[in-house]
């Protein structure tokens, strides 16, 4: 049973009609008093609650009532409905545990699908409560692509295969180079929207005055140099899912706009006032602490409550080096098969070499330099010397490296950056080649330890 709450007989009867047809059993009631009567005696499968039941818009009473069915039913999902001019009242609902918020009015396949994803991950809960292994987990799921068996990473897994037949947002979180797009990848693979798109988007790379024909298309001219229609990402990404990377370097303005396609679902092509409607899963990925972001106001709360219905945090390699030989592996066998080159193995102290490493660059950087390594060296038997020489850029003018023993980590990362940035003379695509990061990570540190790259 659905119990809806709400003041006004019309938005009863409207949700109640609406959640009989979609085969829901129902119950409304106008006010606290009524519903904390039944949440008292009995579980409902979800909940729908108004966060104003007076004359008054200050959310306080909708804020109370969550905090009081939440103590008699703390595993019921609620979703809040509220008008979009007070979205910061369902952020502070987020806060207190509510599990989505719907603005009116409300687009009916929006909400259908928020309380159907809701539903469903409560009861996936309650039916995968206990842990599985790696080899229990492959055979159900398509987790090909990643490698490892690490506590850490089979804890992820297991969410993953959890919550990818739903619909819910993904927020993925970890350093660059973790996998983050892997994961995305077999949320997608795993659910039920594998046969259709799955369109990637590095937000990172687009700049405020392209993002709008970028992700939701233009009509030919539209703007100066629009010669012709494009088709947007979210279109493209119909039915399917649309992975949002660097979510943490999307501008202000942009934001804004973000957060109406995925409120409702519908955007506007530029150069067309019509509306369109777009059915998509939204996953996305940052290397920053949006939380942080929040807190200083440059990223948009009610964004980041949109986005981040379920949290995936990806740790960095240094923390699951169990992982490393299986990946080390990994990453020779797929070199010695596409360049037709014989395979290697790695002696004792080659490994103990490999995990004894820092790893500023996470997974990325373990695939350059075992890739390196084998194409420098040519040899079938890789030993812990081969991996030194490829690993220490060469100090000009003499000069001695730099000795990284007592170092902090971000210490150790900045000597390794300035090292990189004087060997290659500040050529930014290089330098983060040698380091296995991205250009736009690559950015963020020279901006984080206040580095000039310039000669």
């Amino acid at each position: 049973m659905i119990l809806i709450i709400d003041d006004d007989i019309a938005v009863r009867s409207s949700l109640t009609f609406l959640l009989k047809r979609a085969d829901y059993e129902t119950q409304a009631v106008s006010g606290p008093v009524e519903a904390l009567n039944i949440v008292r005696q009995t579980a409902p499968q979800l909940i729908l609650m108004d966060m104003n039941f007076t004359l008054t818009a200050s959310g306080e009473e909708g804020l109370r009532l969550l905090k009081q069915v939440r103590i008699f039913q703390p595993d019921v999902p609620v979703i809040l409905i509220t008008a979009w001019g007070s979205i910061s009242l369902a952020v502070l609902g987020m806060q207190n545990g509510a599990f989505d918020f719907v603005t009116k009015p409300w687009n009916n396949q929006q909400l259908l699908s928020s309380i159907h994803t809701a539903i469903e991950l409560t009861r996936k809960e309650d039916e995968d409560a206990k842990p599985l292994n790696r080899t229990d987990v492959d055979k159900k799921f398509r987790f090909d692509k990643i490698i490892g068996k690490s506590e850490a990473l089979l804890e992820i897994l297991i969410t993953v295969s959890r919550i990818a037949p739903t619909n819910a947002s993904v927020l993925i979180t970890g350093e660059s180079g973790t996998g983050k797009e892997l994961i995305a990848e077999a949320i997608h693979e795993n659910s039920r929207r594998v046969g259709e798109a799955f369109v990637k988007v590095n937000l990172g790379g687009l700049s405020q005055s392209l993002f709008e024909s970028e992700m939701f298309g233009h009509k030919k001219g539209s703007f100066t140099d629009a010669h012709a229609d494009r088709t947007g990402r979210f279109e493209m990404a119909d039915k399917g899912t649309i992975f949002l990377d660097e979510m943490g370097d999307l501008d202000l303005s942009c934001q804004v706009k973000l957060l109406r396609v995925l409120q409702d679902q519908t955007f506007e092509v530029l150069g067309d006032s019509r509306p369109r409607k777009v059915n998509v899963r939204v996953v996305s990925a940052t290397n920053r602490d949006l939380r942080q972001m929040v807190a200083s106001r440059t990223f948009r709360e009610d964004l980041f409550y949109r986005i981040n219905l379920i949290t995936l945090h990806l740790p960095p390699l240094r923390e699951r080096k169990e992982d490393l030989p299986l990946l080390a592996s990994y990453f020779a066998d797929k070199q010695a098969e596409n360049n037709d080159m014989e395979k290697v193995t790695f002696t004792p102290e080659a490994m103990a070499y490999l995990k004894s490493l820092p790893y500023p660059g996470n997974i990325r950087e373990l695939k350059n330099l075992v890739e390196r390594t084998m194409l420098v060296s040519g040899k079938k038997i890789l030993d812990a010397s081969d991996f030194q020489k490829q690993n220490q850029p060469a100090a000009p003018s003499g000069k001695s490296l730099t000795a990284l023993s007592g170092l902090t980590l971000d210490e150790v990362e900045k000597q390794t950056i300035l090292q990189a940035v004087e060997k290659y003379s500040g050529n930014i695509s290089r330098i983060a080649s040698a380091l296995g990061i991205s250009r736009a990570a690559l950015y963020r540190r020279l901006e984080k330890y206040n580095i000039d790259p310039l000669p």
